[in-house]
Parts: C-alpha cells; sequence; structure tokens
C-alpha cells in the first residue's frame, strides 16, 4: 500500500489481528481507487453502556485529491461488522467521486476541444 495509513484504536482491546484487518480493508480501498492520497481510521468505543454491550464506532478519513472523504459509522455491536460497513460505504463514496471527477474531466476536454476547433477554423 502507497497511502499513507494511520490507525487510531481507543477503548477497544488492541490486537495485531485488529490492525492488519484494517491495513487489508485499506489496501483495497488503494488498489480500488489509485488516488488516494492518505487514509485515517479511528475505531473506538465512544458510550459505555452496561446493558447493551459494547457498542463501536468507526471512522475512516480518505484524502483525495481536492477533497476528503469522511465516513462514520456506529452501533454495531461487533468491531468487524462495523469495519466492514464503513469501508463499504467508504468504496461507495469513491465510486461517487471518481464518477463525478471523470465527467468534470470529460466537461473540460471537450471544451478545450472545442476551443482548440474554433482557433483553427479561424473563429
Amino acid at each position: 500500500m502507497n497511502i499513507p495509513l494511520q490507525i487510531t484504536i481507543r477503548d477497544v482491546e488492541h490486537s495485531e489481528a485488529l490492525e492488519a484487518h484494517i491495513r487489508e480493508k485499506a489496501t483495497k480501498l488503494d488498489e480500488f481507487f489509485k488516488h488516494i492520497m492518505s487514509c485515517r481510521v479511528v475505531v473506538e468505543v465512544p458510550h459505555k453502556h452496561h446493558q447493551q454491550g459494547k457498542q463501536f464506532n468507526v471512522r475512516i478519513d480518505i484524502g483525495v485529491p481536492g477533497s476528503e472523504i469522511v465516513v462514520n459509522r456506529d452501533h454495531a455491536e461487533d468491531v468487524y461488522v462495523a469495519l466492514r460497513d464503513a469501508f463499504d460505504a467508504a468504496k461507495r463514496r469513491l465510486e461517487d467521486y471518481a464518477r463525478k471527477n471523470t465527467r468534470r474531466c470529460q466537461k473540460a476536454r471537450a471544451k478545450a476541444h472545442n476551443r482548440n476547433r474554433r482557433r483553427h477554423n479561424g473563429n
């Protein structure tokens, strides 16, 4: 993985398996979309509910050219489910970003092409 990855785990038992799972998910995002500049993942237990068990929060901040994509997923009872949901949402957001970016580039190329045609035709 070529992107800088920052992993923060708060109030959750830290394990190598958990960190490896996060790295694997981030690597898949990087393979899917090559223009990621940074990725920060925060896993935490924001509130301690005695009756409901642990509730997890996963936040993913992804730096892309000209923007930042932020995904926040709350209250999955299993940290791996929370991670899966957050990374699935991040992938969908990256797809949306890529689609919008492609349309912008196509419009810019079309404008440049039309400008060049006008100059070439003497208009």
